[in-house]
């Protein structure tokens, strides 16, 4: 089913926790069972069939980043407008999934703790293999040991966001060192070669609740974005690692679709859009993908989408669910 504009103001999915326990009951296709592999990770059984057996679980690291603002303090807004605020990186208790894309007097926020390796060649290695739902643990300074998960990648600053508690971001501070056990990258359907898989933690497959359904793949989305919005991103060559942005400053396509009234950790649909090997526009393509960071007031950018699952010919169902947010699917209250 391609997913045109609009097509969806209706679909709302009703019971999630009927439609996981469908899901857990239906045995003849359960895979990704087995002992842990890592601290924190649970087998889990879907009615999905991943190469979940081929996926190498490892350790990578990063330090607490500081929040950066513009080198000359002013950035000009898409209207001609100097403005200073706060930007990327830090880390933001205040700031987290479930929130409001737009709820903050900031410029590409990012929520919870931002992460980056100082080495720049490892710090690549740190935003390719990291992935959505990967457990995070703190491995130094006064909150050692309590853990978190990955929320997101944001390239052109090159960091890795991860959500912790409030009162434990209270007691960390910059530099602090952070360990993210990733598993992910090479994932695959075995069912579904049409569809690809990026920066996802296999458990997060289970915690969608994404299904096959007729020899589909089927998603609860919050919001439908037309490929025509989006921006700043595009023309990278590969989707393993970073984001691309949703402009949101045409009033009558936010007003269509929605726009500002996305949320940080949203799942998204993006139709016409193919992510499959860079991000490009295709008719009748659809990507799913995940809101990472906050709203900007610079031409061409906006909240910040990180691709999941992409299908060059459409082969991806969604419905519309508000809930359809990583702060439900992570219980973060």
């Amino acid at each position: 089913m391609t997913v045109q504009p609009g097509a969806f103001p209706g679909m709302i999915w009703k019971n999630v926790g009927r439609l996981e326990a469908e899901v857990l009951a239906d045995l003849h296709n359960f895979v990704l069972t087995g002992a842990s592999l890592r601290a924190g990770w649970r087998g889990v059984r879907l009615s999905i069939r991943v190469n979940r057996e081929e996926l190498v679980v490892a350790a990578v690291t990063g330090d607490v980043a500081p929040m950066l603002v513009n080198s000359g303090l002013y950035d000009v807004s898409f209207d001609g407008q100097p403005f200073i605020v706060p930007s990327v990186g830090g880390i933001t208790p205040n700031v987290r999934i479930g929130s409001s894309a737009f709820a903050f007097m900031a410029d590409h926020v990012e929520p919870g703790v931002s992460v980056k390796h100082p080495d720049t060649k490892t710090n690549t290695s740190l935003n390719v293999l990291a992935c959505i739902g990967n457990e995070a643990i703190v491995s130094s300074g006064d909150a050692k040991g309590e853990r978190g998960r990955v929320t997101g990648k944001h390239g052109g600053v090159e960091h890795v966001m991860v959500d912790f508690a409030p009162e434990v971001m209270r007691r960390m501070t910059i530099g602090d060192k952070i360990t993210i056990w990733s598993c992910g990258l090479g994932m695959r359907f075995v069912d579904l070669p049409g569809v690809k898989v990026f920066n996802m933690d296999p458990d997060l497959l289970h915690r969608m609740g994404i299904e096959i359904r007729g020899g589909r793949l089927f998603v609860h989305v919050a919001r439908i974005v037309p490929a025509s919005v989006m921006g700043s991103g595009l023309g990278r060559t590969t989707v393993v690692r970073g984001d691309y942005d949703i402009q949101t400053f045409d009033d009558e396509m936010a007003d269509t679709y929605g726009l500002r009234e996305l949320r940080l950790g949203d799942i998204v649909a993006i139709s016409d859009a193919d992510n499959s090997h860079g991000r490009i526009y295709r008719t009748g393509a659809i990507s799913i993908g995940v809101v990472v960071h906050g709203r900007s007031f610079m031409a061409g950018h906006g909240p910040g989408v990180t691709t999941l699952l992409t299908s060059s010919k459409g082969e991806i169902d969604v419905e519309v669910d508000e809930r359809a947010n990583l702060a439900t699917y992570f219980k973060v209250h």
